[in-house]
């Protein structure tokens, strides 16, 4: 594996041109294992989630504060497990797995205020071929040429998600549905998990737009039905999950810091100058299994590949880097860990602090 110091400088990446035979290579050697293993998806899902909850409860009820925080640390990572299935319900096809869209709505989307629309048709933008890195990506700040002040600030404002969430939920959208110009307002600002603070979403249509109305009004019941716990549970437990909810966003938000090198400023990319401004973190590391689970880890190769379900990932990696070798374009993505990417970040906002 590469080192960060041996990688090419992709900020001038619009001009890299596509590497067809990686193109080519990535298709035909992933047709057998492209489709979505219920078999897979489903324990994994419902195990992170019933774990999830499990750990919250204890962290609630466990008097001795060192044996909760235990309980919080699993809560927080089995609950941002379960969580990031958001990510694949945006690229399987419809009836790849049938109910999981709505059983996962139902115990994880809703109960954490992030039902599946926040992602459906918004993440998809950042895949499209014209819009990855220009200021038409919902997903995409060029942070590696920002001010070193941006990266704290964009780690620690993702703690005021669930906040943000919960007033969203309980008070805007109940709001909105009498004013149209709040609704329009909350619709095209606060609506989608997206990070580039220009974007703007566009009305719901069809059968989204009914989707969208059963998802909000199912999070509208569900916040204030937490608010209402107070009144006989008291603030603690309400407080306490809404801290783990806190930790997990800001456990993605770090995840999110490294998906990318964040080095383009506006222009259209081809397709492998995409793959080069995006990171895999592959074996022999175990932690990267922690902070990017679900397939997250190879983050390039899904930029490649985006209909290759979560658990074919690994092998698809592994073809790929047997068939291509060390020295190919494949191999540039691939990065040691989570540390030395934010370093390599962070030197760069450093850079242009100067």
């Amino acid at each position: 594996m590469m080192s960060i110091q041996e990688k090419i400088n992709p900020a001038s990446a619009a001009t890299v041109p596509d590497d067809m035979a990686m193109l080519r290579a990535a298709v035909e050697l992933t047709r057998d294992i492209s489709a979505a293993r219920g078999g897979i998806y489903w324990p994994d899902m419902l195990l992170s989630a019933a774990l999830g909850y499990a750990a919250m409860a204890g962290a609630i009820l466990t008097p001795q504060w060192p044996l909760a925080l235990g309980f919080a640390a699993l809560a927080v990572l089995a609950l941002y497990r379960a969580l990031l299935f958001i990510h694949e319900l945006t690229h399987i096809h419809r009836t790849a797995l049938p109910g999981f869209r709505t059983v996962w709505n139902l115990l994880v989307g809703i109960p954490m205020l992030t039902p599946s629309f926040m992602y459906e048709n918004v993440h998809t933008l950042h895949h499209a071929r014209t819009r990855y890195g220009t200021a038409e990506d919902p997903e995409y700040l060029p942070l590696a040429l920002m001010k070193p002040w941006s990266l704290p600030a964009f780690i620690l404002i993702s703690a005021l998600l669930p906040i943000g969430l919960l007033i969203r939920s309980a008070l805007l959208v109940p709001l909105g549905a009498v004013i149209p110009p709040l609704r329009k307002l909350v619709w095209e600002r606060a609506s989608s998990l997206s990070i580039n603070p220009d974007f703007r979403r566009r009305p719901p249509e069809g059968d989204f737009a009914r989707m969208v109305h059963w998802q909000e009004f199912g999070t509208f019941v569900w916040s204030w039905t937490l608010l209402a716990s107070t009144q006989w549970l008291g603030w603690r437990p309400l407080l306490i999950a809404l801290a783990i909810v806190a930790a997990t966003a800001v456990f993605n938000q770090i995840r999110t810091l490294v998906a990318h090198l964040w080095q383009n400023d506006g222009e259209p990319m081809t397709v492998t100058a995409q793959y080069l401004d995006s990171v895999n973190v592959p074996p022999p590391g175990l932690w990267a299994e922690l902070w990017a689970p679900v397939g997250l880890r190879y983050h390039a190769l899904h930029h490649l590949l985006p209909s290759v379900p979560y658990h074919s990932l690994a092998e698809a990696h592994r073809r790929l880097a047997d068939k291509l070798g060390t020295g190919s374009t494949y191999a540039q993505a691939n990065y040691p860990g989570l540390f030395p990417l934010v370093a390599r970040i962070a030197r760069s906002t450093m850079l242009r602090g100067r």
